[in-house]
């Protein structure tokens, strides 16, 4: 299994796409930086600081709404982690007597 290191990952977010460039670091400061009470910070940071310069502006308005700026982190996490086949084992029910 290899390791991911930086990545480069589009969006298409209405009619415009947006390019974003990861790396192991710049994820591991987004869940460091999370907490109960703080999700949408984390989340504004790690989209403006790995878009494109160019189109952090227009990235930047659609991140006024909160609810767009969870939406748009999600996806881009999503599409960065690896698929390594997780699969959650169910206990045996076993009967008493």
């Amino acid at each position: 299994m290899s390791q991911i290191q930086s990545r480069a990952i589009t969006l298409e977010i209405g009619e415009k796409e947006f390019a974003f460039n990861l790396t192991p670091q710049d994820v591991t400061k987004y869940f460091n930086a999370m907490t109960a009470n703080n999700k949408v910070a984390p989340s504004f940071n790690l989209l403006s600081t790995t878009v494109l310069p160019a189109q952090k502006a227009d990235l930047r308005e659609l991140m006024v709404n909160p609810v767009n700026t969870m939406q748009i982190a999600g996806a881009l996490l999503e599409e960065y982690a690896p698929d390594i086949g997780i699969i959650v084992k169910k206990p045996l029910s076993t009967l008493t007597a």
